[in-house]
Formats: structure tokens, sequence, C-alpha cells
């Protein structure tokens, strides 16, 4: 069993949760992510390590649907069924330079770890945060600390820039910034459109893509994706491809394949709980 020894609420319908995990936590690293399961009639989703100290992980969950609902309800002192991993190929970190890390919504706590290491390994690190209004933006602090410029953007205007991130990157190209790599970790949209403009100028883009996945093990091939006009399974080949190879239309499409009964047996889990769609968990 996997205790949570902290929980944090970040955002509207984001929470931290801190893990004991020792084994997890000991052969962690950026980019990799665990499988876990609430309780045993639970099903498995997937979540990003977002840190690892002193044999514990941060993970941070967005409330989506009935499982992640039924994870927000859990509180400091309750213990996971299952927590499986570290899975997943980790990110390549090396020096190249100049890295951009793009993130939107929670792919901020995914890429977190990524602009640490990068940092770590000896590279200029700009960060993009995005997110639909100021109340929605989180590891500001953690991010500003190992990054060396940060830069917001917000739908409604509330806090940085009024647009999206990915005017951000497009003003960094227009004044000059020499721009080695691109790490864009978010929502489908997002990661498309950095992806559809970092390929006009030549600049290498990785995503990290987060498909329908169950045993996340490459036994299931529920998140396979096309990169490359290949077949690849995000559990084992990824999470991270380069963003110009994927096919982000397949990859939407399938993620939305279930909406319908996700949407269902959320609103019977809110019913059950006396919430009547009101409730956080």
């Amino acid at each position: 069993m996997y205790r949570i020894v902290d929980k944090r609420e970040l955002a509207e319908k984001i929470t931290l949760f801190v893990l004991d995990a020792p084994l997890v936590a000991a052969n962690a690293r950026p980019g990799q992510f665990v499988v876990i399961r609430v309780d045993e009639q639970g099903e498995r989703i997937p979540l990003t390590i977002a840190s690892t100290e002193g044999g514990k992980i941060t993970i941070v969950v967005q409330e989506v649907g009935k499982t992640t609902a039924h994870l927000r309800s859990k509180e400091i002192g309750d213990a996971l069924a299952d927590v499986a991993g570290p899975l997943g190929t980790p990110a390549h970190i090396e020096k190249v330079g100049t890295v951009v890390c793009v993130a939107g919504g929670v792919g901020t706590a995914i890429i977190y770890p990524e602009a640490k290491a990068f940092k770590e390994a000896g590279n200029k690190v700009i960060t993009l945060m995005g997110a639909r209004n100021k109340s929605l933006l989180f590891f500001t602090d953690e991010l500003a600390q190992v990054s060396d410029q940060i830069m917001y953007a917000t739908d409604d205007g509330s806090f940085g820039h009024h647009g999206f991130v990915t005017d951000l990157l497009q003003q960094l190209i227009d004044e000059g910034t020499t721009i080695d790599q691109v790490v864009a970790i978010g929502p489908i949209p997002m990661m498309r459109a950095t992806c559809n403009l970092t390929k006009k100028y030549g600049i290498k883009t990785v995503v990290s893509l987060n498909p329908v996945m169950v045993d996340g093990t490459g036994m299931c091939g529920a998140c396979r994706v096309t990169v490359g006009g290949e077949t690849k399974f995000c559990c084992t080949d990824g999470p991270e491809f380069d963003g110009h190879q994927v096919d982000f239309e397949e990859l939407a499409a399938r993620n939305c394949q279930y909406v319908d009964k996700e949407r269902l047996s959320y609103t019977m889990y809110q019913e059950k709980r006396g919430c009547g769609g009101r409730c956080h968990g």
C-alpha cells in the first residue's frame, strides 16, 4: 500500500499529492510516470512524476472524471492500492544550448522536472507557462527557480500576456532568440500549435503525450500513437516523441472515443456522493 503523506490544492480541481513510494522514487527519472489504482476495484490511470525526494514521489492530479475525482477525495494518511512504476522512457537530457519549455495546464507539473534537469545539465532554460486564467497557474515559484527567463500567458488576460503561449514563443523567435530545442507539454491543441510553429523554423521539438492507457507495459496497445507513420506505444516507446512526427489528429480522436461513457460514470459518481455535480471529489 502506498500512503499519502502530503496533499495540497494547487488550483481549481488540481491537487498535489506526495506518496510514500521508496522504490519508485529511487529509480524515477524526469519524463517517467506511474500507473495508479485508487482501490482494488478502480481503473488504472497514468500520472507523471513531478518530483522525487526522500523515498517519496510527487504527482499532480487534475479532476476530469470519476477516477481522478475519487483520487482527489483521498486525504493524508490514506493509502492507494497500487503505484506501478517508474514507467516509460526517461526524457533525453543533454546540454544543447537554449531550451524553451512550453507548459499548458497540468502540463506545468510534468515539465517542471525536465526544466530542472535541463538547467542542471548546463542549458539556458526559458519557460513559457499558459493557462485559461491566473487562478489556474501553479508551480510558478518552482519553475522560476530553474529558469533563466519565465513568461506567462492567460486566455483571459488576467495575468501576463493576453493570449496563448505560442504567442510568446513567436515573440522569442521574432526577437532573434536562439532556440536549440523546445519541449511542449500540455493539452493536445497547445502541443500541436507549438509544433506547427516550430516546424516552420526548423526548431527541434519534443512533446509528452498522454493517450488512453491501461497496463503501462506495452501489452494492451491502448496507448498506441502514430509517429512518423509508424505505430508506437506511448507507455514504452514514450511518453516523449518528436513533435513534428506525431499524428495529433489521430491522437485527439482516440482520446475522445470514451468521452460519453466517462461523462456518465463521472455523473453517477457525483450523484452517489450526493454533491449533484458540485463537489470536487
